[in-house]
């Protein structure tokens, strides 16, 4: 496994929608271990393609629950519910935090590492965290949803995202 450099914003391909993944094979999964061995060393809870400098529909979230590691591979939105208003954060605007409007509760259908569609039900913090690295899969920042920008001493035991 191997440890990549963050993309930084103004980057351009933190803003360009990326492309569908089509094949699904051994690179494939190097990359997906790339990216959590890169989110982990970054202490990050969600990791996208672009971000390491990839335009390709890859995320990784794990934001340390029983869940897991969540791979999501062309995810797609398929239904939301409510309305939360949190922190986040992003790997590619380091020392950047602020509150988003994001819904409650998602599903989402993605594909796994060897191509086979899955459902996955998120709620709060995980629906927030899957929301934040699919916007990056279109190249919308989280900059662009925030609410009100948040000072260090706001942000003492809140988690952030990616």
């Amino acid at each position: 496994m191997a440890v990549k450099q963050i993309v930084m914003y103004p980057d351009p391909v933190l803003e360009t929608p990326c492309a569908e993944v089509t094949v699904f094979d051994k690179k494939l999964a190097k990359l997906l271990n790339d990216m959590y061995d890169t989110m982990i060393e970054f202490d990050g809870v969600g990791l996208a393609a672009p971000q390491i400098g990839i335009s390709k529909r890859i995320a990784v979230v794990d934001i340390d629950d029983d869940m897991g590691t969540l791979e999501l591979i062309n995810p797609k939105l398929l239904e939301v519910n409510g309305s939360q208003v949190g922190p986040e954060g992003c790997l590619s605007f380091p020392g950047l935090f602020g509150d988003v409007e994001r819904p409650l509760s998602i599903k989402v259908e993605a594909q796994n590492r060897k191509g086979k569609k899955y459902i996955i039900e998120a709620e709060e913090y995980l629906a927030r965290a899957i929301l934040h690295e699919m916007d990056h899969l279109d190249g919308v920042l989280f900059t662009s949803k925030v609410i009100r920008y948040l000072e260090e001493d706001e942000l003492e035991g809140v988690e952030a995202n990616d």
